[in-house]
């Protein structure tokens, strides 16, 4: 591991971002809670929904803007995260909020790719009325959801004090 956080730190892409500027680590700082602050927001509204929130609002309707929210924010979140961890890779060697995080954030995406696949959520997106087991499943979906992001935002405040 100590290898490819060395390459990381030692790369032309960390040189130049090292050598752009005082205010530069802080704007990708910036980047980094607007990325998780769109991609939190979107999937607490969406998870709150799944859980049985707001029963008269479709979960189409709230889908429809939270998930492409959710997407972009991820992306800035994800690229911001790279960049800022470039600056100074190897200090993170043995923090064990980055070994948790990183592979919560795979399995966040990989409920994600869950959720897609139930037919109890394509039958949600098409507006169909849900079963009682339908709605469980969604529920369940969104608590695991809501839990995992919970988990890598609070992993992730807790690598800076490691």
């Amino acid at each position: 591991m100590f290898e490819l956080l060395a390459w990381v730190e030692q790369s032309a892409l960390a040189d130049t971002l090292r050598g752009a500027g005082v205010w530069t680590y802080g704007l990708l700082n910036l980047a980094h809670i607007l990325g998780i602050g769109s991609l939190f927001g979107a999937v607490l509204i969406l998870d709150l929904r799944l859980l049985g929130a707001w029963r008269s609002i479709p979960i189409a309707t709230i889908a429809r803007p939270t998930v492409p929210l959710a997407a972009a924010g991820f992306l800035l979140a994800v690229s911001s995260g790279i960049l800022m961890i470039s600056f100074n890779a190897t200090e993170y060697l043995g923090n064990p909020f980055l070994y948790i995080k990183l592979p919560v954030i795979v399995f966040g995406l990989a409920n994600v790719a869950v959720i897609q696949r139930l037919p109890a959520w394509r039958h949600a997106l098409a507006g169909v009325d849900a079963e009682t087991a339908e709605r469980r499943v969604l529920a369940v979906a969104g608590a695991i959801s809501l839990l995992t992001w919970l988990t890598v935002i609070t992993c992730g405040r807790m690598i800076g004090y490691w």
